[in-house]
């Protein structure tokens, strides 16, 4: 990815945070490199480089700056400047791919060759995958350095090294220091959490809407696996065998916002894979400002837009509960949907071994609900029964993949496949589980209605034909996922208005 060196060093001069984690500044007479916000003296402009990632100056022999800490940026947004293909690579880097396999394996993964794969990372972010991967793994240790106490083996593992040995010579080489003396050296104030649960700090980019992202968790909690509210998010899981609660709210410290994740602590060792599903959840990787300024010039989404700053597309901690929960919504309320999903988790879930304040099932997995009688507790239609068992039986024999990144049209093809889904359903499970942000359910009547009734066609009562907003979607992407939530958001703001308008 070619960066503009004028514009990259304009905002290093500023410290524009609206550009953190977009690229990285390695400083040649130190030899260090460092986020765009470093509170450090700004540099000659002779004696910088930029990067597209931090691998890619690392391999460059620079080494990440422990006043700016680049291990705590936000993130280089996956869709900024690189392929699509590199985009569900990196997904797949970040879920430990290369920490369980080589570069062979991602490769097959993504249906292509080993060198391809390496030539479209060098193009795109100036790194190898392997390099990618490695800084990966440096960059989560140091945070768990400086803001757990965990022991140094769980750090190493929980980080994605294969052995003790290999986290001790990564930290000594890129730090000059061991893990330990690192530790030692960690500025008061960082550490987070104590206890049973382990807390960890999530940066995002600004703005974040978390009252309206919360809000859209709420509806659709499920009774007794999660609860949402202004102040939390909490849900169960299990990972590892550790079965607990899991729990994501506002940092009132973070300077330029971020989210606090609490986990239970015996999942440690996984603890790279489950920092990825939340960020996922909360779609911390999106870049607010350059998605907001591409859909503001629709004249339907900009009020929106203004009034709800840094919207973003709520994910799912997993895919096949969020595809069932899909099924489930078919031709019913959202209200309606909630309540069957949870009736199929107290009926078919595990019990959480230490239930929590509405929180006292594990939901199904596919193994489970591929084997039993749906139908049979009278719930619900005999067809959208057999649809979710249908649906279950594929992600267990792993016919049907949704725990990783697809090509769009590969996932809807795959999901309609299934007896059962249709578009709808398809383009909305893309949407949240499989992280696509240019799915678009152009047939939802939620997103018809809150399209401009004015723009409709003549005899369509108000609300935009199917057809004709998809013709209309098309200026909008590829962001067209964040223009539906942008279009549900219209219509929710118009509910919370519209009673008080009557009683006027």
């Amino acid at each position: 990815m070619k960066l503009d060196a004028d514009l990259c060093y304009r905002a290093l001069a500023s410290r524009d945070a609206r550009f953190d984690g977009r690229f990285f500044t390695g400083v040649k007479t130190t030899g260090i490199y460092c986020r765009p916000i470093c509170p450090a003296r700004t540099p000659k402009r002779s004696n910088v480089r930029f990067f597209a990632c931090a691998a890619a100056a690392a391999e460059a022999g620079f080494r990440p700056c422990l006043r700016c800490r680049p291990e705590a940026s936000p993130g280089t947004p996956a869709w900024a400047g690189t392929s699509a293909s590199v985009s569900r690579a990196l997904r797949l880097i970040d879920e430990g791919a290369l920490d369980r396999g080589g570069i062979e394996d991602l490769a097959a993964r993504m249906g292509m060759g080993e060198r391809h794969l390496r030539r479209l990372f060098d193009t795109h972010l100036g790194a190898s995958p392997v390099a990618v991967a490695q800084t990966r793994r440096i960059h989560f240790a140091k945070k768990l350095l400086d803001e757990t106490d965990l022991p140094m083996s769980e750090v190493a593992f929980g980080a994605g090294f294969s052995s003790i040995r290999r986290f001790n010579a990564a930290i000594r080489s890129t730090y000059g220091r061991s893990p330990t003396e690192m530790r030692k050296r960690r500025r008061p104030g960082l550490r987070a959490g104590a206890g049973a649960n382990l807390e960890l700090r999530l940066a995002y980019r600004s703005p974040f809407d978390w009252n309206a992202l919360v809000d859209y968790l709420a509806a659709r909690a499920i009774p007794g696996v999660e609860a949402a509210s202004r102040e939390s998010y909490r849900r169960s899981v299990s990972i590892d065998g550790c079965a607990g609660v899991l729990e994501v709210r506002p940092d009132p410290d973070a300077a330029n916002g971020g989210l606090v994740l609490s986990i239970p602590a015996g999942t440690s060792r996984a603890l790279g894979p489950t920092v990825e599903r939340v960020r996922r959840i909360f779609d911390l990787g999106a870049d607010p400002a350059a998605i907001a300024a591409h859909l503001s010039r629709d004249r339907t989404l900009a009020p929106t837009l203004k009034r709800h700053p840094g919207l973003r597309v709520p994910g799912a901690w997993d895919g096949f509960e969020l595809a069932v929960r899909a099924i489930l919504g078919q031709q019913v309320s959202v209200a309606r949907a909630t309540e069957l999903a949870g009736k199929l988790a107290g009926t078919f879930g595990r019990p959480l071994p230490e239930p929590e304040e509405g929180i006292s099932w594990i939901f199904p997995p596919p193994e489970v609900l591929a084997e039993v009688d749906i139908a049979g507790l009278g719930l619900m239609p005999s067809v959208r029964a057999e649809a979710i068992r249908g649906l279950a039986a594929a992600v267990r024999d792993r016919e049907l993949r949704l725990d990783e990144p697809l090509v769009r049209e590969t996932a809807l093809e795959a999901l309609t496949s299934l007896p059962g889904i249709g578009p709808w359903t398809a383009e909305y499970v893309a949407m949240r589980a499989l992280r696509e942000p240019d799915a678009f359910p152009a047939s939802d009547l939620g997103l018809r209605r809150a399209a401009s009734p004015s723009r409709a066609s003549p005899g369509s009562g108000g609300i935009v034909p199917a057809r004709e907003l998809e013709e209309r979607a098309v200026a909008w992407r590829p962001w067209r996922a964040y223009a539906a939530m942008a279009l549900w958001q219209t219509g929710s703001d118009a509910s919370a208005v519209r009673p008080r308008t009557r009683r006027r």
